[in-house]
């Protein structure tokens, strides 16, 4: 089926989602079971022919073929056709068709150790209140991209056949414990890529500087940025990665696999997503029990919609150089301010990218520790190589691309480019950013 076919039918989808459990985006709920709408009804009306008709719940053709086509247009084939089963008629009998016939020109991805993932930091919105001389201006420059340049990157990726998958894609632990590359499933041409964002807390050393303050729910559910700007009015909107992403795969499904989006990493001593969540640094904080709800609101509302979160230290520490005393009570600083709010997750990102251990397996101490607390997949930085990594008995480490500003300077020096894989540095730096 033509992919004009599918983007067309995710827009009528989001119109139908009360009755597939799928998101905007045509990802599908996580046990991709049918909608309810469609199963079987055994309640006592429907046994008692004496019982008034109720109005049919049922959604009808149009609906089924938009979640279908919407799932199809993610690459969920098998959820796509799931959602068919049962229905019947000529336009069903000829979507069934095509998708069967899109499912079987894929092809499934050579080698899973040579995904690349990129990732960044909170976006500048406002690079004039963000690159305005003070002392914080060269960490933003060196660590930050604008927003501008984050919708360039983006688009030029969508462009060149990249296509988002999340780590469960990539592996898994078997029944064994052992971890085992997964297949991924594209049509011939596509390549997988995975992006993530450090430190989405909104810290307190960012206000005022031309950033999103927080993350939250807007009438509809869906997650927006709240953006306060320079004359000091609040907005909603779209302003960081996630929303931004979000708007991005709702318009191009097709950059999306099976609803992935991407990894958000948290510390925890400044709380998350813009809440001042942590109980031992706002003893004080009043609305701590609803601001604690609030992010967990906003936090299941993203797991919901294709995020997945990873711990990035509760303190942003040097993992490497930490002593085994400061990594454990660190540890559970974040099991005990962090986890609660958003769940349960496998991934860990190093701060700084200050890996455990170098290039040798991992083993120790403090390896054996992240293990025990249930992280299973594990990432550092290498601006220097487009792909990295390493594939153990029971863990995954993978090397992240940082694009900042150091990232920019150093491709544009000829210093070993990499970026040239996905964008052209020059097209998308902001004119905004001072030479």
């Amino acid at each position: 089926m033509p992919k004009r076919k599918y983007l067309a039918a995710a827009v009528i989808a989001a119109c139908s989602l009360v009755f597939s459990g799928c998101s905007a985006t045509g990802s599908p709920a996580p046990e991709r079971s049918l909608p309810i709408s469609l199963q079987t009804s055994t309640d006592a009306s429907a046994a008692d022919p004496s019982a008034a008709p109720e109005e049919s719940t049922a959604p009808d053709e149009t609906q089924v073929l938009a979640q279908a086509n919407a799932l199809a247009g993610s690459y969920d084939y098998v959820g796509a056709l799931k959602v068919l089963e049962g229905a019947s008629g000529e336009k069903v009998e000829t979507a069934r068709e095509d998708i069967k016939a899109d499912q079987a020109k894929t092809v499934v991805w050579e080698d899973n150790s040579k995904i690349s993932h990129l990732f960044f930091h909170s976006l500048v919105v406002d690079p004039k209140r963000a690159f305005d001389g003070d002392d914080r201006q060269q960490g933003y420059l060196d660590y930050m991209v604008t927003m501008d340049e984050f919708n360039k990157i983006i688009a030029e990726l969508y462009a060149r056949d990249f296509v988002l998958v999340n780590p469960a894609d990539i592996a898994g632990l078997d029944r064994n414990g052992k971890m085992v590359y997964q297949k991924i499933h594209l049509p011939k041409g596509k390549t997988p890529i995975v992006l993530s964002e450090d430190d989405v807390s909104y810290y307190e050393y960012m206000d005022g500087d031309g950033f999103p303050s927080k993350l939250l729910l807007d009438e509809n559910g869906k997650v927006t940025n709240q953006y306060i700007d320079a004359k000091g009015k609040t907005m909603l909107g779209s302003y960081d990665m996630v929303p931004l992403i979000d708007d991005f795969v709702e318009k191009h499904p097709d950059f999306s696999y099976r609803g992935a989006k991407g990894i958000i990493a948290l510390t925890g001593y400044n709380g998350v997503l813009g809440y001042r969540t942590s109980k031992s640094q706002y003893p004080d904080n009043k609305n701590m029990a609803k601001d604690i709800a609030t992010a967990t609101e906003v936090a299941d509302a993203m797991k919901n919609t294709g995020w997945v979160f990873a711990s990035h230290a509760w303190g942003h520490i040097d993992m490497g150089k930490s002593p085994v005393a400061r990594v454990k009570n660190d540890m559970k600083l974040w099991d005990d301010e962090v986890r609660p709010i958003i769940g349960d997750t496998d991934q860990f990102i190093y701060p700084f990218g200050a890996d455990i251990a170098r290039v040798e397996k991992y083993s120790g101490t403090k390896y054996e520790m992240l293990k025990k607390d249930g992280f299973d997949f594990f990432y550092g930085v290498d601006g220097t190589t487009t792909a990295w990594m390493q594939k153990g008995d029971g863990y995954l480490r993978q090397a992240r691309i940082n694009l900042d500003g150091l990232q920019f300077a150093k491709e544009k020096r000829g210093d070993r480019p990499v970026l040239k894989t996905f964008f052209d540095v020059k097209k998308v730096i902001d004119p905004a950013r001072p030479k």
